[in-house]
């Protein structure tokens, strides 16, 4: 995710800039994703199980890194501008950005697990909230808008429509549910680079921003925070947490505009979307 930097919603000069420098992708950039992508989803699945109480970030950590080392790609994560881990683990109020360490989950915590290998030079970028053991009503509510904010982001990305669509229809939802959308992070183009152009916003004003047109590749990942969507970076220079210590969720896809609409490239294999998973469920 990227900060969109300060700007009104409607800022001609800033869309301006993203338009200019957007990648527009071929069927080999498709292929790469689809590929890239699946290990994302992949590793998330494969890590599903040891999301329990008792368990280290650092075990989590060390397990996704060399699953996707095992599969032939290594963590874009890993070093990226200084960051010392391969994925990210954001429990409870961190809004983003968590660094695995030596803290146990506790029964109750929610989690999110964001993951993004490099595989024949594609990005897959992807991340899912998970539930430590028995969660609160109101965590299990907040992931489920969440999931659903991003979905109905995704719903209205199709040729001929602008990228501030997504942004209005994700906060439209989450603030009729009575949760507010983080702003100070953003989805962001992908492909051959980590973030690349456009900065997707999951707030402003339909009918703003880019055209969106086949062959454009981004990520949808909106943090939806229980209490005010303002948040500060602590000390280490990484980790965002909600400025009111309420908790925070986010869901993240890989997606790429078709001819005809859009392609989802870090679908579960297994069929797991949100929290609680059931393990035996298969794809569709």
């Amino acid at each position: 995710m990227t900060s969109p930097r300060d700007f009104e919603d409607d800022s001609a000069d800033y869309w301006r800039r993203d338009e200019r420098t957007i990648k527009l992708h071929g069927p080999e950039g498709f292929e790469g994703m689809r590929r890239a992508g699946r290990l994302a989803a992949e590793t998330l699945d494969f890590i599903t199980p040891y999301v329990q109480p008792g368990v280290t970030t650092d075990e989590l950590d060390r397990l996704c890194d060399q699953f996707i080392r095992d599969h032939g790609a290594i963590s874009a994560p890993l070093g990226y501008r200084g960051y010392p881990k391969s994925i990210c683990t954001s429990i409870n109020h961190v809004v983003c950005h968590g660094i695995p360490g030596e803290k146990r989950l506790q029964n109750g915590d929610i989690v999110n697990i964001d993951v993004t290998p490099i595989l024949d030079g594609w990005y897959g970028d992807s991340s899912r909230m998970y539930f430590a053991g028995d969660v609160s009503v109101k965590a299990r509510r907040l992931c489920d808008v969440t999931y659903e904010a991003m979905m109905r982001g995704i719903a209205v990305a199709k040729p001929g429509a602008r990228l501030g669509d997504i942004g209005h229809a994700i906060q439209t939802y989450v603030e009729a549910q009575r949760f507010s959308v983080v702003r100070d992070f953003s989805g962001h183009g992908v492909g051959r680079i980590f973030h690349d152009a456009p900065n997707v916003l999951h707030y402003g004003k339909a009918g703003t921003g880019p055209v969106l047109k086949p062959g454009m590749f981004f990520t949808v990942e909106p943090m939806v925070n229980a209490g005010t969507w303002q948040v500060k970076i602590l000390s280490d220079g990484w980790t965002a947490v909600t400025r009111d210590k309420q908790l925070s969720a986010q869901f993240e896809h890989s997606v790429g505009i078709t001819e005809t609409g859009v392609e989802f490239f870090t679908l579960s294999p297994m069929g797991l979307t949100k929290p609680p998973y059931t393990l035996e469920t298969k794809a569709a």
